[in-house]
Formats: C-alpha cells, sequence, structure tokens
C-alpha cells in the first residue's frame, strides 16, 4: 500500500521537477512612474541555474511570454571564464511587469548593438560604440604628439549600424559621409566625461593609457579596462585602472574608476566637459549630480550634447574657461562609479538642449529607480 502512495505521488512530482530543470520564468518589475524603453537588464546567472540548472547556453531562447517573440540577449562574463549575467533588452511600462521565459531551442540571429576595439593602426585609439553614439580614448602611441588629447573623443552617429570599423578603414572619419563624423575637439581637457585628480587646485591629468582588456564585446553591452601608469599628481603617485561599460540604447557609458595612492585620506577628484569659446547651453545640477551641456552648433556640422552623472556626492560645479566641472572624492582602491556620454542632434532623436537635459533627468531617475528581478 505504502509503495502504491509512493508512486502517486511520483506520478504528480516528477512533472513539476521536469518543468523546473527545462525552463526559468522571470519577472521584470517597474515600479517607477515613467518608461523603460530600450533598457538592458541584467539576470543573475547563479539565480537563473538555480531555476534551471539543465540550461544550455548554446541552445536556449529568451521568449516574452505576452508576444510569444524572441528578444535579444547576451551572457555577460566580466572578464571572467564563467559566465556572470544575462542580459536582456526590453521595453517596460511604467508601473508594470514584464513575463519572460527562458527556455530550449535555436535562438534568433539579433544584430549586434555594441562593439569595442584597440585600434594599432591609429596610434593606439581604442574606440567605442552602440547603436546610438560612439567614442574612443587615446593610447600611448599618440603622447607628446601634435594631436594629443587627455580626455574621451566623441564620434557623432545618426545610424543604428556600427561603424567603427568602416571608418577607421576609410581613414576619413571627419568628414560625414552619410552616417556621422568625428568632428569633436579635445585637445588637453577632459572631453566628454573623463575624470582626473584635483589637487592644490589644479586638474592632474595623466598619461594616455597604457594597456587595455577587452571584458566583454556586445551585442548588447560592450564593457572593457584602461590601464594608466603611476604618475606625479601634484605630490601624489597615482595609477587608475578605468572600466568603461556602454549598453545598446543608451547615450552614456557607465566609467568606474579605480585610483591607488599611498595616502589614506580622500582625495579630490573632478569630472570635465570640455567648453567651446562660443555660447551653449549649460546646466548644472549639484544636488542631483547631473551636468550638462548642449553645444554651440558647429557650421554643418550640427550640434552635440554632452553630459555626466555622478553617483557620488558633488561639492562643487563650475565653469571656468576651458571645461564645465564637477567635483568630489574618491578614496584609493575604492572604486568611484559615474556616467556620461554624448548625442548628436543631426540623429533626429535629441535635437535641442531641453531635449537633452531631459534625457539627462530621466537617465538618473532610472539609476535611482532600478527594475526587480525575479527568477523562478
Amino acid at each position: 500500500m505504502k509503495i502504491i502512495k509512493i508512486l502517486f505521488l511520483l506520478a504528480f512530482v516528477l512533472p513539476v521537477v521536469t518543468i523546473a530543470q527545462t525552463k526559468a520564468t522571470v519577472t521584470i518589475q517597474n515600479n517607477s512612474p515613467f518608461d523603460r524603453k530600450e533598457t538592458v537588464t541584467a539576470i543573475k546567472w547563479t539565480t537563473l541555474l538555480s531555476s534551471y540548472p539543465q540550461i544550455d547556453t548554446s541552445n536556449f531562447v529568451v521568449i516574452n511570454n505576452k508576444t510569444k517573440k524572441q528578444i535579444p540577449y547576451q551572457l555577460e562574463h566580466q572578464g571572467n571564464a564563467a559566465v556572470q549575467n544575462l542580459l536582456v533588452q526590453i521595453d517596460i511600462k511604467a508601473k508594470s511587469s514584464l513575463s519572460l521565459s527562458v527556455q530550449k531551442g535555436k535562438p534568433e540571429t539579433f544584430a549586434a548593438k555594441t562593439y569595442a576595439r584597440y585600434v594599432p593602426e591609429r596610434l593606439d585609439d581604442f574606440a567605442w560604440e552602440n547603436d546610438k553614439i560612439a567614442f574612443r580614448a587615446y593610447g600611448k602611441a599618440l603622447e607628446k604628439t601634435e594631436g594629443d588629447a587627455y580626455g574621451f573623443d566623441v564620434w557623432v552617429k545618426r545610424t543604428d549600424k556600427l561603424v567603427l570599423n568602416e571608418r577607421y578603414k576609410r581613414n576619413d572619419y571627419h568628414l560625414d559621409h552619410g552616417d556621422g563624423l568625428d568632428y569633436y575637439h579635445v585637445g588637453h581637457t577632459l572631453g566628454a566625461g573623463n575624470m582626473a585628480p584635483y589637487l592644490k587646485d589644479t586638474i592632474r591629468y595623466s598619461g594616455n593609457y597604457q594597456q587595455w582588456k577587452v571584458l566583454d564585446n556586445g551585442p548588447l553591452r560592450s564593457a572593457f579596462q584602461l590601464i594608466f601608469d603611476t604618475w606625479n599628481a601634484g605630490g601624489i603617485k597615482i595609477k587608475a585602472v578605468k572600466t568603461i561599460s556602454l549598453d545598446a540604447g543608451s547615450q552614456l557609458n557607465q566609467i568606474k574608476t579605480v585610483y591607488t595612492f599611498d595616502d589614506q585620506n580622500p582625495i579630490p577628484v573632478v569630472v570635465g566637459i570640455i567648453r567651446r569659446e562660443k555660447p551653449g547651453v549649460i546646466s548644472l545640477n549639484e544636488q542631483q549630480g547631473i551636468m550638462g551641456y548642449w553645444e554651440p552648433a558647429f557650421d554643418k556640422d550640427g550640434t552635440t550634447g554632452v553630459g555626466s552623472i555622478l553617483t557620488t556626492p558633488v561639492s562643487t560645479m563650475w565653469v571656468n574657461k576651458e571645461q564645465l566641472l564637477a567635483k568630489t572624492t574618491i578614496k584609493s582602491n575604492e572604486p568611484i562609479v559615474y556616467y556620461s556620454g554624448a548625442s548628436w542632434d543631426k540623429a533626429a532623436k535629441i535635437t535641442n538642449a531641453k531635449q537633452w537635459f531631459e534625457y539627462l533627468n530621466h537617465f538618473n531617475d532610472e539609476l535611482n529607480n532600478p527594475l526587480i528581478v525575479i527568477v523562478k
């Protein structure tokens, strides 16, 4: 009789176990009062494995349970051999939730929306892009040359296609061939939102990056590290590692900087945006840590918006003849995270200062109201 009861129970239990092993349900909640569009969301891989231990990383799909369609995803490694997160790109309305299924299946081919690479053929540039905008940082081969620059450069785009390789191959990226160009001038400034120590009321620029490492490379997020040799920053020897990531659909990079120095006390640092000679539109919000700049129009090439959002308390923001600056502090070996990026009016998405500052404010609201991910 006991054996019959056990078999009877197994008849109900085994199907449940089988389902749990071949599928996971992910619920993403947006409790904020605003819609989220083209948002890349991370689902912890260990959490997913606990619900779907049989997942085959080369043979699974992510399904929107409402539309029954596949959505783009990426396995994020963050420079590790093991998968760290499952990234998905979603749209989700305010005060609503979205249900996804992770299950066995043949994934569709989705176009890559982010890309990053070292560019040895152009004096050690490191360049990166997504479907909205592109950037580059300058390497050691450019140091002490006429074209040397300290800050981040912007390559404007008006296409959702990836263009870096084509532009470098053409070697004519200062002219718009229909998809955008490089007309952003950096010079001896922080450019489009780089960070540097600020000691004795002076910006202490490092040399250009010396080493690089790609951590992830699309299709939804590209991330890499730039490593800087030790330099003398106003009497303090400092070295730096900057981890930069750019998501599909975003105008802004996430930048995580780690400074290493002997002093146990925190030191002041600044995030800067180069200022043009002609009048532009400036927005400084110390309380929220948002710094925005809508540049003056540059002849026929259009107008670039540049902005930074600091996640640590800002002591002051100010504007000098060369730059917009936001000051905060950092401790040795403790990462500081902020966001910085750009837009272009000819991309026809953000076409004036008001829209650009609204974008920065909305981005900050999203940072302060993260989506909630539940895996079952």
